[in-house]
């Protein structure tokens, strides 16, 4: 039924955005000039409002998307909250008002759908994403591969708070995998989220960290070295659903729809992320 929910409004999107761009012919009669009426489900009348909590890594992205989305759906009020996956669900769990969770790992909403926080049937895999090592942009060390990070070359690298975000576990899996954990452990500063170690790597304050993909490409103050060899880490998943505590719960799944849909797919791959 989600799924049939889903396709129904995504060809609405489609109609609605191929609609408002494509050219009015005025040769034809009017009514082979436009699809039927079945054929879509016209935006809300009502406005709607949407607290969204989405990882920090999604900020950019969501911010244009949003947008789009404002200029089909025009009462909708859409409020991003970002964060670490791990405080955004431990934010969810103590009673923040949300009604759609982005996650950047599959751990988060794990434990959410398994205390009854996920509205039934709504949840699904939404994106991809790749870790990679990146060093500021003006770096003149010799800093080619993970492995770099295990020698004297490499003072000080960043990582994210494996407690909390999904980055740093993903790190932490590259660098376990590799068989250098323990000798990185010793030169790391971590962050709170992915945002801060960009940062930290953008001002030079470090001589490299771990970030999404992603994060990298907002950024011209970083170069990216190289992705997680290929083995080292699981495939990287960002889920999406709504919160059963959702007082809109047809409009969270319109918002869900939309981003799927062929015109939204293409902003995120725009910004390095690939459709599952």
């Amino acid at each position: 039924m989600k799924k049939g929910f889903l396709i129904a409004v995504a060809l609405c999107m489609v109609f609605l955005m191929a609609a408002c761009g494509a050219p009015q012919a005025s040769a034809e009669p009017a009514e082979t000039a436009s699809a039927p009426e079945s054929a879509f489900i016209p935006p809300s009348e009502e406005k709607v409002e949407l607290t969204i909590a989405a990882a920090a890594s999604l900020t950019d992205v969501t911010a244009e998307i949003a947008d789009a989305y404002k200029a089909v759906e025009p009462n909708a009020e859409l409020t991003f909250t970002y964060g670490s996956s791990g405080n955004l669900q431990t934010q969810i769990e103590q009673g923040a008002l949300v009604d759609i969770f982005m996650s950047a790992a599959q751990k988060q909403m794990n434990a959410l759908e398994e205390e009854g926080l996920l509205a039934e049937g709504t949840r699904s895999d939404l994106l991809e994403n790749k870790v990679v090592l990146i060093i500021p942009a003006e770096s003149t060390l010799d800093i080619t591969n993970f492995f770099d990070l295990a020698t004297d070359t490499v003072s000080m690298v960043a990582l994210c708070d494996p407690a909390s975000s999904p980055a740093g576990e993903y790190a932490e899996e590259v660098l376990t995998s590799l068989g250098i954990l323990d000798t990185v452990k010793e030169k790391a500063n971590y962050g709170s989220d992915v945002r801060q170690v960009l940062t930290w790597v953008e001002s030079g304050n470090v001589d490299c960290g771990v970030v999404f993909l992603t994060d990298a490409a907002t950024s011209d103050k970083v170069k990216v070295v190289c992705e997680a060899p290929e083995g080292s880490v699981k495939k990287i998943i960002y889920p999406v659903a709504v919160l059963e505590q959702s007082a809109s719960k047809d409009a969270a799944m319109r918002f869900i729809a939309f981003m799927e849909i062929p015109d939204t797919a293409a902003i995120f791959e725009k910004y390095g992320f690939k459709m599952t």
